[in-house]
């Protein structure tokens, strides 16, 4: 007779989660109901374990390994960027550079006019 785990001695083995598949979900910028659904797993039980596995908030833990993915992401940009491609390089310049499209108009031009209407 085989032991099971101890929790409730009549269901199911515990669920377990992978650590390496959880924390590409969140460098992959997957919601939590995403992580959830994936990972087949309830809400409580994902809070408890990265509680047990992190010593963390769900929501702190997944801010930190979401950024692995965002500095991934931002790599690329840049790679593609410096690569020649010049979309990428306004938008970069835009977001780091406080580049902006500008669009100047002159005034200086101080023209009367005289509107006139019929009799």
């Amino acid at each position: 007779m085989s032991k099971r785990p101890s929790g409730n001695p009549n269901g199911r083995p515990p669920k377990e989660i992978d650590k390496e598949q959880f924390e590409k979900l969140c460098s992959m910028q997957c919601t939590e109901i995403e992580i959830l659904d994936f990972l087949d797993v309830g809400k409580d039980k994902l809070i408890r374990w990265c509680k047990e596995n992190y010593g963390d908030t769900f929501e702190n833990t997944f801010k930190r390994k979401s950024s692995k993915g965002k500095i991934s992401l931002r790599r690329k940009q840049f790679e593609t960027a410096l690569g020649g491609n010049t979309t990428m390089l306004i938008w970069l310049g835009k977001q780091y550079l406080e580049q902006t499209d500008k669009s100047e108009t002159d005034n200086t031009n101080n023209d009367n006019v005289t509107i006139t209407f019929g009799d």
